[in-house]
């Protein structure tokens, strides 16, 4: 009797000391480099994520975003659409306004085909570029035809980046039109974590017709609009950690 008396008392005390009020907060945890990341992690966010800039729409779409209060992420390549060094106040623009800036490798090819050295090759000159144009280098990435094959994961975990992909697909590449791309979100939903899109600053329906249609879409379904890095739970890492300075040309 008295046994059982002194577990109950034990077993109250031990109680009282994690009052319900202040329960244990679990630790954020930032993705792993070299892992494929399809989708937010938490809930309540939309990640507008873009590829293949900068471009010559650039500048009107951080306007877009910069309006409605959102944040998206840009995947930039060093020369599909000319020289990224071309496109500079527009870079220094999407930066300063809190936007993530995030790499698409230099020439936007085959990733999967390539060996270490060139896949590695691909990323530093981003790098390079950027630390130029910004003083910053990234840490998150989006392959280009989203493959993921060959050296590619390993090379990117030894380089420290966050792999990202989709988990809708807009088409804009595949010619939909905006209001086709629109259904792929309604279908999709608003539910559960938030989506990572796969979409094109390249095309004005992107830009001028989808974006803004996307940020209604995120307001009605009381979406916040994120960075994929903030949508991931990592919103201090987004880039490489380190004062970098630009030291040396990445050349178009």
């Amino acid at each position: 009797m008295l046994s059982s008396t002194i577990a109950a008392l034990l077993l109250a005390a031990s109680t009282s000391a994690y009052p319900v009020e202040n329960p244990i907060q679990l630790i954020q945890r930032a993705p792993s480099p070299g892992v494929v990341i399809t989708k937010c992690s938490q809930p309540g966010v939309l990640a507008l994520a873009y590829d293949d800039g900068p471009y010559q729409y650039t500048s009107a779409l951080v306007d877009i975003l910069d309006k409605a209060g959102a944040k998206g992420t840009f995947f930039w390549t060093g020369t599909l659409y000319g020289c990224i060094y071309n496109q500079k106040a527009a870079v220094q623009k999407a930066y300063a306004s809190g936007h993530q800036i995030a790499s698409h490798t230099w020439t936007h090819s085959h990733m999967g085909s390539m060996s270490a050295s060139q896949i590695t090759t691909e990323m530093t000159k981003v790098e390079q570029a950027l630390v130029n144009l910004i003083g910053k280098k990234p840490a998150y990435m989006r392959p280009p035809y989203l493959e993921t094959g060959g050296q590619f994961l390993p090379t990117l975990k030894g380089l420290g980046y966050n792999v990202i992909t989709d988990d809708v697909d807009a088409e804009d590449w595949n010619n939909k039109t905006p209001a086709q791309s629109e259904q792929k979100f309604s279908s999709a939903g608003a539910g559960g974590n938030g989506h990572i899109p796969l979409m094109h600053e390249t095309y004005t329906g992107t830009v001028n017709t989808l974006t803004p249609w996307l940020i209604n879409w995120a307001k009605t379904n009381n979406l916040k609009l994120v960075t994929v890095a903030e949508c991931l739970g990592d919103p201090d890492g987004a880039y490489q950690a380190g004062n970098f300075t630009g030291n040396g040309q990445s050349t178009c």
